[in-house]
């Protein structure tokens, strides 16, 4: 009888690149898992909170790069993902076999740049993009949207199982990042929306706090109103969330026009979503 393989066997090596707001508990989901994680850490505080949560803290990408499995890199912007994967030695200090997986979101130009640049070391590349907070990282919902060939897709799903629950194969390189800045236009788009709906029921004489706290029960609500509601105001969620959606809809904007389109009907409204009010 074939015999199935053990819990330890499949543990891997793993390195991460980005032990920050969203890094850390992906860190910490890991190492419960059984994985050996080491990360990147350059700070005292980072090299305490990876510590903390029972991965080995390294002072370089080297390091973690170094006998990893999987390299997984959780860093803000697209030219950070560049410099890591693209202008240092990262692919190369990689032995050969090991899958990067690339978590941010950015340019799907990017993910096929680091994936040609893989190829002739005989390193998988996966673009990862995701959808959700730390709160989804920590009960294991996250949604990771996989680019890349199916055989890649599979390993890095062994290892995201740890912290994303869908983990969603939509196409080759790059597709997992077109995927999420379609996203991430149309959560922009549905927060003017709400906006603009906040203004009317204003002008009906209703308060916004009450006018949230009735939707999210109604035939209008939806991830993006139920997210505002739960911050208590549009402009309480702008706060929050402008920073990471701004950054992302200039690179959809910028994919988009490279490519001769533009937002549409969608572009309006994300003006709305992330245009912060005047004062009353």
């Amino acid at each position: 009888m074939d015999s199935q393989p053990t819990e330890k066997e499949n543990r891997m090596r793993v390195g991460f690149v980005g032990a920050g707001r969203m890094g850390l508990p992906m860190i910490a989901r890991l190492v419960d898992a059984g994985h050996t994680v080491l990360a990147v850490a350059r700070t005292a505080e980072a090299h305490a909170g990876v510590a903390a949560v029972g991965a080995s803290p390294v002072s370089s990408v080297a390091e973690a790069a170094r006998d990893a499995e999987v390299l997984i890199v959780c860093v803000f912007s697209d030219d950070q993902v560049r410099e890591i994967c693209l202008g240092a030695t990262l692919l190369t200090d990689l032995p050969a076999g090991a899958l990067v997986v690339v978590h941010t979101t950015g340019s799907p130009e990017t993910a096929a740049a680091i994936a040609t640049a893989a190829a002739d070391l005989v390193i998988g590349v996966v673009d990862a993009p995701v959808s959700g907070g730390p709160h989804d990282i920590a009960a294991g919902t996250l949604t990771v949207f996989l680019g890349g060939s199916g055989a890649d897709a599979h390993r890095a799903t062994d290892v995201l199982g740890a912290y994303a629950d869908p983990v969603l194969h939509v196409g080759g390189v790059g597709d997992g990042q077109r995927v999420k800045l379609v996203n991430n236009v149309l959560f922009a788009a549905q927060i003017g929306l709400v906006a603009d709906a906040v203004r009317l029921g204003t002008v009906l004489g209703l308060s916004e706090p009450a006018l949230l706290a009735a939707l999210p029960h109604a035939s209008s609500s939806g991830n993006a109103i139920t997210r505002i509601a739960g911050r208590g105001s549009v402009d309480q969620f702008r706060t929050t969330a402008g920073e990471f959606l701004r950054k992302d809809i200039a690179v959809a904007t910028e994919v988009a026009t490279a490519l001769g389109a533009d937002l549409g009907l969608l572009e309006a409204a994300i003006r709305a979503g992330l245009t912060p009010s005047a004062p009353a």
